[in-house]
């Protein structure tokens, strides 16, 4: 009969599972004394948990650049009045746009802020500058009583001037002359660099008008060409007047005003300016002294009379003049008729037609005597008079 036995080992195992498990649970169970709490577990309150979110925010965000001084948003506006009045107000949304590859925060600010703070930042700049004054044009305009300033355009040549009003004095020629003396005289160079553009500015202006089709670009280049040339020709005009005054003097007390002399003497500068070739080497005063004296002369032949001469009459009579004043000097006496036409090349009858037409009428209204109470038309016998 097979009697079965057991392994020898069988009992050496199970003793070996026995003190294992119970190594197990006294190591769970100093585990479990080590780790035992003191008490029940606490959770963070809300001010911890906003200053732990707080803490977070500051180490993610990165640190701002130092930059120029900005306006404040509109948030921060809203914070500082809360702040203020002790009040939170929720911040407003910010919109993240891309500027230059940049991410930039924009957001909304109130005009009424924006305005308080410009007139802060206007008043801070205002007290730190003490070069900053403050002119009241018609204060000043006031310092020169009757005076008013003439300002040109950038693009104008002529110099600024004072000029005064009109009727600010009774001498008219005397505020004409302190007007014109204000400009200054030119010198060679200039005189050359203006003419040079008032000939570019008359070819501008016969280009225009010869009807053929310009491009756009092109037109508007010959109109700026065009009112250079007039700025320099005002300039030169401007720079010459008083040329035309001391010619002018020569002239006064032949039946003509000298301002109106003078006037047409300018229009004689005038035809001078349009004139002028700058390029046979002559100064403007010489080549523009003839026109004067021709516009001058003109004038006094057709308006200082009475009684309008023609003008080639008006020269045979200064013709004549001149030469009876200088057979007076070489003679010593009046010549007479037949001399001065054999001098001139007349009859004695045509010369003495002409010395009637250079008569100069006199008016019966002329005052007589030293006092004046006598007229002129006084001493003449009344032929119908019985």
């Amino acid at each position: 009969m097979a009697v079965s036995r057991a392994p020898k080992n069988a009992g050496k195992k199970k003793s070996v599972a026995k003190k294992s498990t119970k190594s197990a649970v006294k190591k769970v169970v100093k585990k479990d004394k080590k780790n035992k709490s003191k008490g029940p577990r606490l959770f963070p309150t809300k001010a911890e948990l906003e200053a732990m979110k707080l803490a977070q925010q500051a180490q993610a965000k990165p640190a701002e650049k130092s930059g120029p001084r900005r306006f404040p948003t509109k948030a921060e506006l809203e914070a500082a009045k809360a702040a203020a009045a002790g009040l939170t107000k929720p911040a407003s949304k910010k919109l993240v746009e891309k500027i230059d590859g940049e991410e930039v925060e924009l957001e909304e600010v109130e005009l009424e802020d924006l305005e308080k703070l410009v007139a802060e930042s206007s008043d801070e700049t205002i007290e730190g500058a003490s070069d900053v004054r403050v002119v009241n044009l018609t204060e000043e305009a006031k310092k020169e009583e009757g005076e008013f300033t003439l300002k040109d355009s950038e693009e104008d040549d002529a110099p600024p001037q004072t000029v005064l009003t009109a009727g600010a004095t009774a001498d008219p020629v005397k505020d004409y002359l302190k007007q014109i003396g204000r400009v200054a005289l030119l010198n060679a160079e200039l005189e050359v660099e203006l003419a040079m553009r008032i000939e570019a500015g008359l070819f501008a202006e016969a280009k225009m008008n010869s009807g053929e089709k310009l491009e756009r670009s092109f037109k508007r280049e010959l109109e700026w060409i065009a009112e250079d040339g007039k700025r320099a020709k005002n300039h030169l005009l401007e720079a010459n007047l008083r040329l035309v005054v001391s010619l002018a003097k020569r002239y006064t007390g032949r039946g003509m005003l000298f301002l109106d002399l003078i006037q047409e003497g300018n229009l004689g500068l005038i035809r001078a300016v349009e004139k002028f070739d700058y390029t046979k080497g002559y100064k403007f005063s010489t080549y523009a002294t003839w026109w004067i004296r021709q516009a001058i002369t003109r004038a006094m032949a057709d308006q200082a009379r009475t009684i309008r001469i023609p003008v080639h009459m008006v020269e045979v009579i200064n013709k004549l003049a001149r030469v009876q004043r200088q057979m007076l000097q070489d003679l010593g006496r009046e010549p007479t008729p037949e001399e001065l036409a054999k001098e001139l090349d007349m009859t004695p009858e045509k010369v003495v037609e002409v010395q009637k037409y250079g008569r100069e009428p006199i008016s019966l209204h002329t005052p007589l005597g030293e006092e004046g109470d006598s007229e002129f038309g006084d001493l003449i016998e009344d032929s119908e008079a019985i």
